[in-house]
């Protein structure tokens, strides 16, 4: 089975280091990568260090404020490193007006990606499946008032009160990639395995799925690499 890797959770030596983050990663037996900024990388550099450790793009967590301020620069620079998931972060969702510019924006950049090749995707958190200040749910809005992927962050949809495997199962057609990711109910991260999240459930319904699975794992206790290499272990157990 192979997992990918939210270089985030190494961000303790990405800002310095991103090669050596990149090759650490691999070392440890992730497969592809999804970035979390390029720390002032041109895209040909970045692409090269993936070439050279054998590392696959999966997506990349950027902005919609990327495409608003250089959309064909954005395109241009995700598409020389290989990448075709285009993931927010995060977006504005706690009042209805904007939630209402987030759609707004999704709705455009969609179909403007797709014809580059790329997909589009909003990542959760646990706020998205609360009510706003005005009440309203944001994901199930952006469910019924968009047409664009979700990569489904389980952990935070735990945290939330929902059942990630109900949740990656319900919306199985628009989501391709997710978050495998472990942490307490009050919002305390940890390793795979160290959790109270249903990881393994979780992961079975994605390979049942065909979901591509990253690892993010926040904590970096006592570093980054130590707790990736620790997710690792524990989901090669999984596999005995």
């Amino acid at each position: 089975m192979e997992y990918g890797l939210q270089m985030y959770s190494v961000r303790d030596i990405t800002n310095d280091d991103l090669a050596g983050a990149l090759k650490k990663v691999a070392e440890i037996g992730y497969k592809y990568v999804e970035f979390a900024g390029f720390f002032g990388h041109p895209a040909e550099e970045v692409k090269a260090m993936l070439d050279e450790y054998g590392l696959i793009v999966s997506g990349t967590h950027s902005g919609l404020g990327d495409l608003d301020n250089d959309f064909a620069g954005t395109v241009k620079y995700h598409k020389a490193i290989g990448n075709k998931n285009y993931i927010i972060p995060g977006a504005p969702w706690d009042t209805k007006e904007g939630l209402d510019s987030t759609i707004e924006k999704l709705n455009k950049y969609k179909p403007m990606l797709a014809a580059e090749g790329i997909t589009l995707a909003y990542h959760n958190h646990d706020g998205e499946f609360r009510p706003n200040k005005d009440g309203q749910i944001a994901h199930e809005e952006m469910e019924k008032r968009s047409d664009i992927n979700f990569e489904i962050d389980t952990y935070w949809a735990f945290v939330a009160g929902r059942d990630p495997v109900e949740t990656i199962t319900r919306l199985k057609d628009r989501v391709n990639v997710i978050h495998l990711k472990d942490g307490t109910k009050d919002k305390h991260g940890k390793a795979l395995g160290e959790g109270e999240a249903p990881v393994t459930a979780v992961r079975a319904k994605a390979i049942e799925l065909g979901m591509r699975m990253v690892v993010e794992s926040e904590g970096l206790q006592p570093t980054g690499i130590e707790e990736v290499t620790r997710c690792m272990n524990f989901l090669r157990s999984l596999e005995k």
